[in-house]
């Protein structure tokens, strides 16, 4: 909670403000009993319509204060509220954005984007009702007590006789309630990661006819979500009958026992009937009370999970490691690397790459390929060996400074509901003639004139309105855009045809000849020309050098080959 009360300081003055007016809103509600005790006892004796009409127009000007101070203080606590938590949203996104690899894996995506939502929403939702009832309802409570105390000290021995029951019953409930909400925001990340998992493989399902069972999986899912939040609402639910029983059985003796006395001359209707509604103005302030504990429990359980990811410390932190002067561009000494840091995913990975050279990366599906890339760009810290550019470490290159020189297009990338030029420019503020010199080499350029719109065509969430192979170039030519020293091709070729492969091939080595170019691929003829080809099996090299020196040397490399182009096709 100490995270959000940093949040929540710069917000003092005006909390203050909101405070002071709605305890002078709460104390004009508390005045109203009194007020009409002492009319039924002392004015009305007096039969004078005058003296009526003016503790009646007390009461009028009392109710009137009460609404307009509490409706100014509630829009004070919803303001406060909402920008508290808009903060908030806004340095978790950040936090997030700067979390490594490593750290979104351990949290999952799912549990981040519940965090960032649910969360805060049981944050914002809890800061509102603090302020609103935060001050009233202990004012209602501990002021409606000292009023009965000044009243009839007899019966409200029998209220405070109550209330240390309900004291405990709250404590005891709230106690139990908070890890039960948890719980369920964790049964919460359960389910967003189901439903995150359905949609992007709602191809598939639709293909394979798996809708039956990913229904029914969602269900088992959806229905443990229903569970743990039936657990901590009931368990909450407990204080709401209970603390009405002992309230009511508090209010049945206080009537009993002022009957009595009223019976006996010992004390006034009035009195007894002001009691009674401070009474009831004591059990609503218990009441909100326990709303309040029901809804500090969900936000304390969501502020513990927020603070979880704001302090978190930096990962990958720039080291002060020594560079050594080299005459290679990208290097790679005996690198290891394991994502769980029990089986390695590399081992033992050497490689070096002058300026303007092409490496291709060739291998089944999970020998390491896309983590090579990712250990290049320090998504992840390798656990051994050394990894450099330009002979200084990548670790102690700032992340900025890092990835500016890199132009990537991943396995999975994905393009953004913006128009063509957007998603090429990517936000770098790149002129029109670098976007279109991009969609060129990219042999995208092409398809983009026929559209309508040209580059202000508008493209759906992930390109769904475009093709694979259209997808595809726009990425690359987004990579290449920014006219970046190193570029990173990771699968990216998949769904073009060879023609335009060779095209894209051709155009990387006339246009981007100083650009130092890694093509991971599943096909020979993407990397048939690279100046050196890495061959990976199970995280190993088992092959490195030219296309012609791995036919002769790598028997593996030498089977693709047989197998996708009939041999040596390198003429």
């Amino acid at each position: 909670m100490r995270t959000i009360f940093r949040y929540l300081k710069p917000y003092v003055p005006r909390m203050s403000l909101g405070l002071f007016i709605k305890f002078i809103g709460t104390i004009m509600d508390l005045l109203l009993p009194w007020i009409l005790s002492y009319m039924i006892d002392d004015v009305v004796p007096q039969e004078r319509i005058s003296l009526i009409l003016l503790w009646g127009g007390v009461m009028l000007l009392c109710s009137a204060a009460a609404v307009i101070t509490n409706i100014v203080a509630n829009r004070m606590a919803s303001w406060v509220a909402q920008h508290t938590t808009e903060a908030i949203r806004h340095d978790l996104f950040t936090r997030i954005s700067y979390l490594s690899c490593k750290q979104i894996d351990d949290f999952t995506i799912p549990s981040l984007e519940s965090r960032l939502t649910t969360d805060t929403y049981n944050l914002h939702q809890m800061i509102g009702m603090m302020q609103r009832l935060g001050v009233r309802a202990p004012i209602l409570l501990l002021g409606g007590i000292l009023v009965t105390l000044t009243l009839e000290p007899v019966l409200s021995l029998v209220l405070l006789a109550v209330l240390p029951l309900i004291g405990l019953l709250v404590f005891a409930v709230s106690r139990k309630g908070i890890p039960l909400y948890g719980n369920l925001q964790q049964g919460i990340d359960s389910m967003v990661r189901t439903v995150r998992e359905n949609i992007a493989g709602i191809r598939v399902i639709k293909a394979l006819s798996k809708t039956e069972y990913e229904q029914n999986r969602f269900s088992h899912v959806n229905e443990e979500v229903v569970r743990r939040e039936k657990k901590a609402g009931i368990t909450m639910a407990l204080t709401n009958p209970l603390m009405n029983l002992f309230l009511n059985i508090g209010l049945t003796m206080v009537i009993l026992v002022g009957a009595w006395r009223v019976n006996a001359g010992l004390t006034q209707p009035g009195k007894i009937l002001a009691f009674l509604t401070y009474f009831t103005i004591i059990l609503n302030a218990m009441l909100s009370i326990t709303r309040m504990f029901v809804m500090y429990s969900k936000g304390s359980a969501s502020a513990s999970r927020i603070h979880e990811v704001l302090s978190t410390p930096a990962d990958l932190a720039v080291l002060e490691v020594p560079g050594a002067a080299s005459d290679s561009h990208i290097e790679f000494q005996h690198v290891c690397f394991s994502y769980q840091k029990k089986e390695d995913t590399l081992y033992d990975i050497n490689f070096r790459l002058k300026r303007g050279e092409t490496l291709g990366i060739i291998g089944a599906t999970g020998c390491g390929k896309s983590t090579l890339i990712a250990l290049l760009m320090r998504l992840y810290d390798r656990d051994s060996g050394e990894i450099r550019i330009d002979g200084q470490p990548v670790e102690s290159i700032p992340p900025h400074e890092l990835h500016t020189k890199f132009g990537v297009v991943f396995q999975n990338d994905v393009l953004f509901a913006d128009t063509i030029a957007a998603n090429i420019d990517f936000g770098r503020e790149l002129g029109q003639e670098a976007i279109e010199k991009a969609a060129a080499c990219a042999q995208a350029k092409e398809f983009i004139d026929a559209l309508p719109d040209g580059f202000s065509h508008r493209l759906t969430a992930k390109g769904t309105n475009v093709s694979g192979g259209q997808k595809q170039r726009l990425l690359i030519a987004r990579a290449l855009a920014g006219n970046p020293e190193i570029l990173i091709l990771d699968d990216s070729s998949s769904a073009l045809d060879y023609k335009t492969d060779s095209l894209l091939r051709r155009a990387l080595r006339s246009q981007y000849a100083k650009t130092t170019t890694i093509i991971v691929a599943q096909r020979i003829s993407s990397i048939l020309h690279a100046d050196h080809i890495l061959v990976l099996e199970d995280g190993k090299e088992i092959g490195y050098g030219t296309h012609e020196e791995l036919l002769e040397t790598c028997n593996i490399y030498r089977e693709i080959s047989i197998s996708q182009m009939g041999g040596d096709l390198s003429a």
